[in-house]
């Protein structure tokens, strides 16, 4: 782990000790990655649409485009990640089919699920302009980003 990537992860279990939201903490995650990690052009987060749990909607993000609102459990690379509850890196995604483009500069993608209870809250999506972004020591960095989240919302009260 890098020095930055500790103190950022630092930041949000200090910021974490003092919330109460779980959006208010995907907010503040997603504006320090995107200020302060160059190679990660937008940071969001899509939650399990509590209406219909089929889809995930999209939440906090900070970046320069916007992303897809509304995705079914069945599509895309966050659908992937939401159905498997495994992370899916795609370093190049011109070419995987499962790619929704967003923004025609996305050359390299992570989603990460979120998981509450065992079962998926959210994901954490991160998508750079650079291709080969997502190495092993950078999925590590942004799974302890979503664990933080998923025991942040654990001790949230049931919303249904």
């Amino acid at each position: 782990m890098t020095p930055m990537q500790a103190e950022l992860l630092r930041d949000f279990q200090t910021f974490i000790s003092n919330a109460n939201s779980a959006d208010g903490v995907m907010e503040h995650i997603c504006e320090k990655l995107h200020q302060k990690m160059t190679r990660y052009n937008w940071v969001g987060f899509y939650v399990v649409d509590l209406s219909n749990p089929s889809f995930l909607v999209v939440g906090p993000y900070a970046g320069s485009f916007t992303p897809n609102v509304r995705i079914p459990l069945d599509t895309g690379l966050c659908g992937a990640a939401a159905t498997s509850k495994q992370t899916v890196i795609v370093n190049n995604v011109a070419n995987d089919p499962r790619y929704l483009a967003g923004s025609s500069m996305v050359n390299s993608e992570i989603v990460v699920p979120i998981l509450s209870k065992g079962q998926l809250a959210a994901e954490i999506d991160v998508e750079s302009y650079f291709a080969d972004t997502f190495t092993r020591a950078e999925q590590e960095f942004v799974e302890a980003c979503a664990t933080l989240v998923g025991k942040f919302m654990e001790k949230l009260p049931a919303t249904h």
